[in-house]
């Protein structure tokens, strides 16, 4: 019989990582048998109503139970206490009926609830990480420890850090810097953990099928004048990705080399993103600002030459890893980035890109001059190292050998 899995999440997934970071890997074990699946997410109700039906569809056709419900922001602390009862109220009444095996929990705010089911119910508690969710909030600001109140709330969450990750009959880290670090910590220098980074799906994310005919109807079609070279950037704009930094960067390069044109895939407002550009010395002609859906991204992912990212380095950021270093990799495309998490150890170890020591002109100096040895890197090099680092089937392997034993602990 099935083992029944509740998988909790206080993001959606009809966000970009639900769908590329959560429905991919539960897909991937509900076909492996012997699991049957809940999810139980938190949707922003736009998104929700955008991409819902999307999601839905993707759910059923994986055999996956979806079970939405509305994240809410207002009043800032009391709908975050709303929510917290929302997911207990609603895991509850789906328990009576499904009487879990285990709570596969993504993240702090769901590991609470796999803490207290275990202690209730008895069932498996599956603590996944995603990084160090209560150093981020402090490292960002959004805890400031100079108030009181987020003084103790960080405290709060760190001494519950400790007992998910004591109490857990599983634990994920994104990151082999992660798991160093957490065997530092005093009493965890035994801890047992699974590193599974940010996978990608590189039979999706795979330059050799994207066809001469679309590279060169896609440039045409963005407007990049023919010889010109592509630096790429994928994603989020702001908060930890450092922008002011990478135009700087990316200025720099111009005065060396006038024929690079930067496009930014992302879904942020375009005219706000292009005055950061113009403000930074970019000329207009030279910045291209658009959204690609996922199903579109390889093809606009093999303009690139290079691709770019900075993460505001922190603490917080040993237990990150980039979903767009994956995507990036099995496409063959070279990134410039600084070392978070495991990226500098990948780059250095598979020769894949370079990586960035400091964010001064000296630095972006000594990147630019190894511009051709970065750009002449082989596609097919680099997506082998993908395959070592970030395939997705890899990471399905992983998380099924974890369930598989968890449920065998269980029986001794």
């Amino acid at each position: 019989m099935d083992k029944q899995i509740l998988y909790l999440s206080y993001d959606g997934m009809t966000d970009p990582l639900g769908q590329s970071q959560v429905l991919p890997y539960l897909k991937g074990l509900s076909q492996k048998g012997g699991y049957r699946f809940t999810i139980l997410s938190f949707e922003k109700k736009e998104r929700f109503q955008r991409e819902g039906p999307l999601v839905k569809a993707l759910m059923e056709e994986a055999g996956i139970d979806w079970v939405p419900v509305f994240f809410t922001s207002n009043p800032p602390v009391l709908s975050k206490i709303y929510d917290r009862w929302n997911m207990r109220r609603t895991a509850l009444r789906l328990m009576k009926s499904k009487r879990f095996d285990m709570l596969h929990c993504r993240s702090y705010i769901a590991a609470e609830l796999g803490l207290r089911f275990k202690k209730q119910f008895g069932s498996r508690f599956l603590f996944d990480m995603r990084g160090f969710w209560a150093d981020e909030k402090k490292d960002n600001g959004h805890w400031d420890q100079h108030k009181r109140f987020f003084r103790m709330v960080y405290a709060h969450y760190k001494r519950l850090e400790k007992a998910f990750l004591q109490e857990a009959d599983g634990v994920v880290s994104l990151t082999q810097a992660a798991a160093d670090e957490m065997h530092t910590w005093p009493g965890f220098s035994q801890l047992a953990m699974d590193v599974i980074p940010c996978c990608a799906d590189l039979d999706h994310f795979d330059f050799h099928k994207v066809s001469s005919e679309q590279y060169s109807a896609l440039r045409k079609s963005l407007g990049i004048a023919p010889g010109n070279k592509v630096m790429t950037y994928l994603g989020s704009i702001g908060g930890w990705y450092m922008t002011a930094e990478m135009f700087a960067f990316f200025r720099q390069l111009l005065d060396q080399d006038p024929n690079y044109t930067l496009l930014l895939l992302t879904k942020e407002q375009f005219e706000k993103v292009r005055a950061e550009a113009l403000a930074a010395g970019i000329p207009e002609e030279k910045i291209i600002v658009t959204y690609a859906p996922r199903q579109d991204l390889p093809v606009y992912l093999s303009v690139s030459d290079c691709s770019i990212f900075f993460i505001r380095p922190s603490y917080s950021k040993i237990a990150s890893s980039p979903t767009k270093h994956a995507e990036l990799m099995g496409m063959g495309i070279p990134v410039i980035c600084n070392a978070i998490g495991d990226t500098g150890n990948i780059i250095r170890q598979t020769k894949t890109g370079y990586e960035i020591r400091e964010f001064s002109p000296s630095a972006y100096g000594a990147a630019i001059a190894a511009m051709p040895e970065i750009l002449s890197i082989p596609q097919q090099q680099i997506r082998d190292a993908a395959f070592q680092y970030f395939d997705l089937a890899m990471g399905i392997e992983r998380y099924s050998r974890l369930y598989q034993r968890i449920f065998e602990k269980g029986h001794q």
